[in-house]
């Protein structure tokens, strides 16, 4: 078997992307075109400190659309087949463009794939490959035999590794670390997104401390999961669960009332942003809501 080395490479990304955050969040609440504000960037006249210390306190908010313009492009490989059926199940701001086994045929009497940890230390790895040596010679005795290779592909199992080039936002981004970084996902799709956050971080330094497994201070701040479960994670040592955290009251409001005043809003850790109960209003939900169970797969 050839070595498979997994591997996660940002190949393209905005040359500013503080900046594009930056100005597309003050764009909203100021009378200034953006063309002033990322001059002012431009200049000088707005430092990197400014705007970082503005974007901690907008990205954990439900305002999304600054973070959906700015892209991250990846090259990925090495990474199972099982794992990529779970990956572009994320289909919200990002798309795909994996190898395919109907038109790249596999060359001699084997094929790139993936090994378990849990079957090395279970000492069981020579059997798995022993496995992997008769489904690699079984798909080349089909290709010789004249089945296409679109055909011969049902032998190979979910275990053969692929190759994916994919572009994501850097809210898709955030919410798949929600998902993805979690202690309850699959161990080799966070060993792959942990790749990803370090290559945020080696171009932008200032972006990787907000992608975090949701439980993080910059997302939802509490674990969501089941108590048992929480139990169970190392991180719930440092981070609450969320029957922890106080429930507060909220009241609604008709389409007749008039609007809250600003002054006694509130953003709690989920990135809802409500009225205070004590000043007593109405709330309005700004949070994204997550469409993938880290433990689903």
């Amino acid at each position: 078997m050839a070595e498979i080395v997994p591997s996660v490479k940002l190949l393209d990304y905005p040359r500013d992307p503080l900046a594009v955050m930056y100005v597309a969040y003050r764009t909203c609440y100021s009378s200034l075109p953006p063309q002033v504000i990322r001059r002012r960037v431009d200049e000088g006249k707005i430092s990197r400190e400014a705007m970082l210390e503005f974007l901690e306190r907008w990205l954990p908010t439900g305002h999304g659309s600054p973070k959906q313009q700015v892209s991250f492009t990846f090259g990925l490989s090495g990474m199972s087949r099982i794992t990529s059926h779970q990956f572009v199940r994320h289909h919200v701001g990002i798309v795909f463009d994996q190898q395919s086994q109907r038109y790249v045929e596999f060359k001699g009497a084997d094929f790139p794939y993936v090994v378990p940890p849990t079957w090395v230390k279970a000492k069981m790895a020579e059997r798995y490959v022993g496995l992997m040596a008769q489904a690699a010679q079984l798909y080349q005795d089909a290709l010789a035999a004249g089945i296409p290779g679109e055909d011969a592909r049902y032998v190979l199992p979910h275990s053969a590794a692929t190759n994916i080039q994919f572009t994501v936002d850097f809210e898709e981004l955030l919410h798949i670390a929600d998902q993805r970084l979690c202690t309850r996902a699959q161990w080799e799709i966070r060993h792959f997104w942990a790749k990803v956050r370090g290559e945020v971080g080696k171009a932008v330094p200032e972006l990787k401390k907000f992608i975090q497994p949701k439980c993080g201070e910059y997302r939802l701040g509490y674990c969501d999961e089941t108590l048992g479960d929480y139990q169970k994670c190392p991180l719930s040592r440092v981070r609450p669960h969320k029957s922890m955290i106080p429930k507060r009251p909220i009241v609604t409001m008709s389409l007749q009332d008039d609007p809250p005043d600003p002054s006694v809003l509130v953003t709690d850790p989920i990135g809802q942003t409500h009225v205070d109960s004590t000043a007593g209003e109405s709330a309005t939900t700004l949070h994204r809501t997550n469409d993938e169970s880290p433990g689903k797969d």
